[in-house]
């Protein structure tokens, strides 16, 4: 295996799950505020800390191997890179707003209208998909301003909750694109790197499936051990084990997070006593 190097943000949204997310796959490392690079003490890696923008660039000339950022980010700089992995947080979308006192008539609206944005490569290709003609104002920060100070009709701009734009007296009428944290590849990774890479992935995906699944405990009446089977979407089968109890099993299974509540309520319906729901901390499927 050969030594990669990995770009992350030295701050900024996507800083601090980043460097989560290297923890959790067991990579040890030190990251002290005024670092700019260091290697982990435990696998073959080597972490600079670099500003967001610059990420893709480094990644695409080979400075970096690997990195990662904002898939937004990826999509704005269009550079020959490939995204591998999406790492499931980061999560935003990136959106046209207008003044809250505008009446919203659909994507129509923007037609000759000036958008104050900064990413002007994204929303030029939003607008030639739904054949709109917009001026585009680039400009870099407080994007928010602009409707008010007369620079432009409306904006497109990143949102997490939305109170930004609430503040800034506007409101969000069109997603133009949901976004999330991708770890991204230089195209031309040797054998040596790229097997270093594919461990990587591995323990990254083990932690992703982690975090979206749920281990389930479960008591059934054994007449009901077929229903419940049913309902529980096991990774292949529940595990079934009789309790002392005659007439009653325990039942071992994974639930995805998003079903959780729907699937909980339908156990309960079945039959299902004493649930326990628990992390994952580690899931290799």
């Amino acid at each position: 295996m050969s030594k990669i190097k990995i770009a992350i943000q030295k701050n900024g949204r996507l800083s601090e799950n980043s460097i989560l997310l290297l923890e959790e796959c067991g990579i040890k490392f030190s990251n002290g505020h005024s670092k700019l690079k260091t290697e982990a003490k435990n696998f073959p890696i080597e972490i600079l800390f670099l500003r967001d923008d610059d990420i893709s660039q480094y990644v695409e000339q080979n400075v970096a191997d690997i990195g990662i950022l904002g898939e937004n980010v990826v999509l704005e700089k269009n550079r020959d890179i490939k995204i591998i992995e999406q790492l499931n947080f980061g999560h935003c979308r990136l959106s046209l707003a207008i003044p809250k006192e505008e009446t919203y008539t659909g994507i129509g609206f923007f037609n000759n209208k000036k958008i104050a944005t900064s990413y002007p490569g994204i929303l030029k290709s939003f607008c030639k998909t739904h054949e709109i003609n917009v001026e585009i104002e680039e400009i870099s920060g407080s994007v928010e301003i602009a409707p008010g100070i007369g620079l432009a009709h409306a904006i497109c701009d990143l949102v997490s909750s939305g109170s930004t734009l609430l503040t800034n007296g506007l409101k969000e009428v069109e997603v133009v694109l949901r976004s999330q944290a991708v770890l991204v590849a230089n195209k031309n990774l040797d054998s040596g790197k790229q097997e270093t890479l594919d461990k990587l992935l591995f323990r990254l995906k083990a932690v992703k499936s982690a975090s979206e699944n749920k281990y389930i405990l479960l008591n059934s009446p054994d007449h009901a051990i077929k229903k419940i089977c049913s309902i529980l979407p096991g990774m292949k089968s529940p595990t079934i084990l009789p309790l002392a109890e005659k007439g009653w099993s325990s039942l071992h299974s994974v639930i995805k997070e998003d079903d959780f509540w729907e699937v909980i309520d339908q156990l309960k319906k079945a039959g299902a006593e004493g649930i326990l729901v628990i992390p994952i901390e580690k899931m290799i499927l």
